[in-house]
């Protein structure tokens, strides 16, 4: 029998959108993060990243590396916004219960994506 994906264990599209409505609170207001969203349609960013958690979390959204990368080339991502982004994430996995394993196995799928997101310093 197959085990459920994270995604349908914790709710789906409607548990998601909790995720990403709490993270991005988080973003916000890091003085580290918060910059790159100055002039950004959060609605619509916020639809895509709903997207984006789902299908991390075995949903049926998906994103490709090389949409993930056409989507932040312009705004030159440091590594120290990455990793301040990765820490937000987890805190906020963390304030929904999720079980650690949950939680290891989507930081895993967040990490994965650093060298297409993250750009190289020159």
């Amino acid at each position: 029998m197959r085990r459920a994906s994270i995604f349908e264990r914790y709710g789906g599209f409607a548990m998601a959108g909790k995720i990403v409505m709490a993270f991005y609170d988080r973003i916000l207001d890091s003085d580290i993060t918060g910059p790159y969203f100055d002039d950004v349609d959060m609605p619509r960013l916020m639809d895509h990243q709903t997207k984006f958690v789902a299908s991390v979390m075995g949903g049926p959204a998906s994103y490709s590396d090389e949409a993930l990368q056409q989507l932040h080339a312009r705004l030159n991502v440091s590594e120290q916004a990455f990793d301040e982004m990765a820490d937000l994430f987890r805190d906020t996995l963390e304030d929904f219960a999720m079980a650690e394993e949950d939680i290891e196995t989507l930081m895993q799928e967040i990490m994965a994506r650093k060298p297409v997101i993250v750009k190289a310093a020159s």
